[in-house]
């Protein structure tokens, strides 16, 4: 038996699964009552607690009080917010009323939110303020089908916008005449019914409203859970957008194994709230390591002098030490020795920064950096890098604590087949791949087969061990004008592991003579960068465009060309005067780059790099 075939006790739990999320959840609140669901910051920023048995009477209400409001079986109920403990409790209440959810990234501009909420033909929308209500005023005219917003912070004003508690209390009157409408409604939802529907924010074009079954989601937690790496005595922190697959995953999870989470969606509260919460286990983007290693490098190259020195000795040692421990080969003595010294001066510290606690995180969204990820290992923090894809409700691979190989995804979950096609495209299918794309017919067929094969887009190669590793995306893949394939992801990876203050690379070169790169540098640490070099005060365009900078990145490129082919190099680049970012539309609310918006964008630059 091969590393990746299930075993028979992992089938059990995923063949066992709940019928929809509402019985899950529901099934979770019978077994841990009175044990802690969920913890989040009130107003004051003081962490509030909640039990499955309170969590299961506010859901109880929520749900009623949406079938009040006349929300029939798979009909669309949005949520446009950050995360926050609220957003949990509406898409509970959703699917337990047996509708399903439609999924708004709080930074969507109103054109987009009209398109989304009008194709998904929604009829309530949560919404978590006035930024988000504003919106939904704005185009009020074009969604005659939405008769209620509930808001979470908002304004109400008693007609069309009503408060959570409001909501709640329509549904406590309408438990009063109909005791079991909402078991009612659970038991009526089939597997195959419609649960969530997420828009992917794509690279191009209008986005396409993906349909996830209920089916799909309780496989998702049921095969994370059947991987025996989570109990109920673990602590999650949870920031991920929870309009994203990946936070979905994560929920389904915790309602399989019944461990608590702490809920709180502001990434600059990230560090902050590692440090209160001290969870043993997250989910991050690759981005939040991205910035975690370049800070952390930055400060030492910063203090210079005996303690980066110290610092250096210890990546040295640390990576020596993880190479061996991953190869399973014995560990001499005095590297133990040495190990145990730089563990002590140095990496404690850099666990100290995630809560102490921590016994991994779980990468997802996109490309990690292996070279990353090996740094993280040889300081004691260990990242698993998982895999899949919004059409296959996020989790299709994942590492194990106790069997992963950084570098790759991981293993199949149970359930779950990969097949690799003939160009090299991987292809998927499983309980967790979509039911198609909403309203949008021909581009079902053209990625979902006959007999449920799921088309990821993706390139890659699955080792004789069972794990997938993905060299890039299939249409990024490009061939420079001397015939040689370049996959841009894996150079703009190694580029971050490279240099501390990169926030973006975009390698750029198809049917042209060579590579070249469009370059963003991270705003922390281009500020902290600025002290250290005599610019303190500067904007950030100044410091980016000085020669200081330019130098300073000469020496970075150099680095990375030291490690590609002779034609992956990057022979030209600039550092863009501002970073990318999600209200640009050049990077995707799950932080990946539009590539092409951004080579349009920069045409001019790109087009310079070639006629000089």
């Amino acid at each position: 038996m091969s590393a990746a075939t299930p075993t028979p006790e992992q089938l059990e739990i995923v063949n066992s699964r709940a019928r929809n999320v509402g019985e899950m959840f529901f099934d979770r609140v019978a077994k841990s009552g009175s044990r802690e669901a969920f913890r989040f910051p009130d107003a004051n920023e003081n962490w509030q607690s909640i039990t499955w048995a309170e969590a299961g009477e506010h859901v109880t209400k929520l749900a009623a009080g949406l079938i009040a409001l006349g929300i029939e079986r798979e009909q669309r109920v949005a949520i446009a917010s950050n995360t926050r403990y609220e957003w949990i409790l509406a898409d509970l209440a959703v699917n337990a009323a047996g509708a399903a959810t439609t999924t708004v990234y709080p930074t969507t501009v109103a054109d987009d939110v009209e398109y989304i909420l009008a194709d998904s033909d929604s009829r309530v929308v949560f919404a978590e303020d006035d930024e988000q209500i504003a919106k939904l005023r704005e185009k009020r005219s074009e969604l005659p089908s939405v008769v209620k917003v509930v808001t979470f912070d908002g304004q109400v004003d008693g007609d069309w916008v009503i408060g959570l508690s409001e909501l709640e209390e329509l549904g406590e009157k309408h438990l009063q005449d109909h005791p079991t409408v909402v078991q009612d409604r659970v038991a009526a939802t089939q597997p195959d019914d419609l649960a969530t529907l997420i828009y992917t924010s794509g690279t191009t074009g209008r986005p396409k409203g993906v349909r996830l079954s209920h089916d799909g989601w309780t496989y998702e937690g049921a095969a994370v859970a059947a991987g025996g790496f989570l109990s109920v005595d673990d602590l999650e922190f949870r920031w991920l957008p929870m309009a994203h697959s990946f936070g979905k995953v994560l929920l389904t999870t915790q309602l399989q194994v019944g461990f608590p989470a702490a809920i709180d969606g502001r990434v600059p509260k990230i560090v902050e709230n590692l440090a209160i919460v001290q969870p043993t286990f997250m989910g991050a983007a690759p981005r939040i390591f991205e910035k975690a290693y370049g800070r952390i490098v930055g400060m030492m190259e910063e203090e210079g002098g005996v303690k980066l020195k110290l610092f250096r000795w210890a990546e040295r040692v640390g990576l020596q030490h993880s190479r061996l421990e991953r190869a399973g080969k014995p560990i001499p003595a005095p590297l133990k020795i040495q190990y145990a010294l730089a563990d002590k001066l140095v990496f404690t510290k850099i666990r100290a920064r995630f809560g102490g606690r921590v016994r991994f995180f779980i990468s997802g969204a996109a490309a990690l950096s292996s070279d990353i990820a090996e740094w993280f290992h040889a300081a004691g923090v260990l990242v698993l890098e998982g895999y899949g894809l919004t059409e296959t409700s996020a989790g299709s691979f994942v590492n194990h604590p106790d069997n992963f190989k950084i570098g790759t995804v991981g293993l199949p979950m149970p359930g779950t087949d990969v097949m690799i096609a003939e160009d090299g495209e991987v292809l998927i299918k499983g309980p967790g791949v979509m039911r198609g794309y909403h309203n949008l017919e021909a581009e079902s067929a053209s990625s979902l087969t006959e007999d449920g094969w799921l088309a990821t887009g993706d390139i890659g190669h699955v080792d004789a061990d069972g794990f997938l590793t993905i060299t890039d995306r299939k249409k990024d893949l490009f061939k420079t004008s001397g015939g040689k394939y370049v996959a841009p992801s894996h150079i703009e990876g190694m580029f971050k592991a490279v240099c501390p203050l990169a926030s973006q690379m975009v390698v750029h070169g198809s049917e042209r003579n060579f590579c070249s790169a469009l370059i963003t540098l991270d705003p922390d640490a281009v500020d902290g960068w600025a002290q250290q070099h005599g610019m303190a005060g500067k904007s950030y365009a100044e410091v980016v465009s000085s020669p200081q900078m330019q130098q300073e990145m000469e020496g970075y490129i150099a680095e990375l060309n030291s490690k590609l082919n002779r034609w992956e190099t990057i022979k030209k680049w600039a550092i863009l005067d501002h970073d990318l970012s999600v209200e640009s539309g050049e990077i995707t609310p799950s932080l990946k780059v539009k590539r092409r918006v951004v080579e349009e964008n920069y045409k001019d630059i790109l087009d310079g790099f070639y006629t000089a």
